[in-house]
């Protein structure tokens, strides 16, 4: 794989890990947390999830299903400690 090809890859794929993260929090519980705080989330989600995905030998529709569940159990996280210091 060429190091641009793979680069662009996962930044897709962290892009659309964290829309659906975000998409899938409750609209009252979410707070604006930013582009690339969801970028990041989406990238940290789906590689954990991957790795939990790993150690299952799921596949790919579960390794997706368990990296979106990941970055949503991390929007509401970071959701929960940005609401608190607006209030």
């Amino acid at each position: 794989m060429e190091t641009p090809t793979g680069i662009v890859s996962v930044l897709i794929t962290g892009c659309l890990v964290g829309l659906l993260g975000r998409l899938a929090v409750p609209a009252r519980r979410r707070v604006p947390i930013g582009c690339l705080m969801t970028v990041l989330i989406g990238l940290l989600g789906a590689a954990l999830g991957l790795v939990v995905a790993s150690g299952i030998d799921a596949g790919w529709f579960l390794t997706l299903l368990l990296q979106v569940a990941v970055a949503t159990v991390l929007v509401l996280l970071v959701s929960s400690v940005g609401g608190r210091g607006r209030r």
